[in-house]
């Protein structure tokens, strides 16, 4: 490799930086929310899923050492697996990519209502949350390298102010309030924190990406691990850190029903001047999120169109490289989820999407595990493989385990659907094909 090309890669703090912001999302903003329901015992469920996510995040460098190459799940999945699974695999993080982008929404509008004249009645949240959808699916028509130059710049506004909470935020840190909201959830603590690692586990969708972006990645077989994990535990800190210190300045019942609880916790601390400035930067970072995993979910859908997986229509790029009439369709698909999912608080709304796609990119993460816990005859799996995979697998079940029943029977729905779609059309593509 030549010197130039080597100093265009990044080297592993940038890479962790990168691993850990595809973490810090939407979630960053509206999951103190949903979890004050139950209480600050939760911060349980935070460090019980980092070290799940440290597990997913061990197999999957491992795969990024195998794969260097690897740009979909089907890469690594169908050499020990099979193209079915590998199917299975693609289509099921595609999909969660895209159901996840609405909570994304949800959580952009609930700040953006506070500096708007309007309620933050079920209506307002549902209108705004279409509007935006498809103002980010407008933009995204523009090219991926308008959408980079969004996303950077909600960045670079979007955190500061919440940082400066971060910091100052400890100056009003009241233990009694804290102890007072441990567990207001009526079941045991145990209980608690296994029950909300679903949830939680949100925050950590996109782990993977260090292993996806391994070729601009220098010396990768030692630095995609260190950006992979030190990005995980980077993400975990944060995202405990705030919970627990909002869960110490405003009571729980206050949190549970705030659609902007960042605002409301700045209000508490700095007064009413406050809200607005942080609830600007809380939406405008969460909106280019939403453009970001909109171009994501537009490249995976194009790539697994490609590869067969998809109707060939998603896989039609616009010249400036933009999926078009693709991300059209998920972009109206979208909006019907804003519809079948809206609730009378944006909490709730946001923990019933955040628990479908969550389930449905644990079935990846689950295939990725199995791949590298049985090998293939390129790569067979050795003693560390085998270990790597089974840790992937058990972190899988207790996701699973955690997960609402309806939920897992509506995701396992989906994809036997999909999967006997799949087969049916491959079939008949395979029987009209000349022998």
């Amino acid at each position: 490799m030549s010197t130039t090309a080597t100093a265009k890669k990044i080297g592993p703090v940038l890479a962790t930086f990168m691993v850990a912001n595809n973490m810090i999302g939407s979630g960053f903003f509206l999951l103190p929310a949903t979890l004050a329901r139950s209480g600050a015992v939760t911060v349980f469920s935070w460090l019980i899923g980092t070290l799940l996510a440290v597990a997913l995040g061990g197999a999957f460098a491992r795969l990024a050492r195998q794969y260097p190459d690897l740009t979909s799940p089907d890469d690594y999945i169908r050499p020990s697996l099979g193209r079915d699974m590998g199917f299975l695999a693609t289509t099921a993080y595609w999909l969660s990519s895209w159901v996840g982008n609405n909570a994304i929404a949800v959580a952009a509008v609930g700040y953006l209502v506070i500096l708007l004249p309007v309620g933050d009645s079920a209506g307002v949240q549902l209108v705004g949350q279409v509007l935006l959808i498809w103002s980010m699916f407008a933009l995204n028509l523009l090219g991926p390298r308008n959408i980079a130059r969004f996303q950077s710049f909600c960045v670079i506004f979007g955190l500061l102010p919440v940082a400066a909470i971060l910091i100052a935020g400890w100056a009003y840190f009241d233990p009694d309030i804290y102890r007072a909201g441990w567990n207001v959830s009526g079941e045991s603590d145990a209980a608690v924190a296994i029950g909300s690692l679903a949830t939680v586990f949100w925050a950590f969708i996109g782990l993977e990406t260090g292993a996806m972006v391994a070729g601009v990645v220098r010396n990768p077989e030692r630095n995609v691990p260190i950006a992979t994990l030190g990005g995980i535990l980077l993400a975990g800190v944060v995202y405990m850190v705030s919970s627990v210190l909002m869960m110490g300045i405003v009571p729980v019942e206050e949190l549970a029903t705030s659609s902007a609880p960042f605002a409301l916790v700045a209000g508490q601390m700095f007064g009413v001047w406050a809200i607005p400035v942080i609830a600007a930067a809380a939406a405008l970072k969460a909106t280019g999120t939403l453009g970001g995993w909109m171009l994501v979910t537009g490249e995976s859908g194009a790539r697994a169109a490609q590869r067969g997986f998809l109707p060939a229509i998603f896989g039609r790029l616009l010249k400036n490289g933009a999926a078009g009439l693709g991300l059209l369709i998920v972009v109206i698909s979208m909006t019907l989820i804003a519809f079948t999912t809206v609730s009378d608080t944006v909490g709730n709304q946001f923990e019933t999407i955040i628990n479908m796609a969550v389930t449905l990119v644990v079935m990846a993460y689950a295939a990725a595990g199995l791949s590298l816990l049985l090998g293939n005859r390129a790569h067979p799996a050795g003693r560390r493989e085998r270990l790597l995979g089974m840790g992937a697998l058990i972190a899988c079940g207790l996701l699973v385990w955690s997960t609402p029943i309806d939920t897992l029977m509506g995701a396992a729905i989906i994809a036997l659907l999909a999967l006997a779609a799949f087969r049916g059309f491959s079939r008949r593509r395979d029987d009209a094909m000349p022998r």
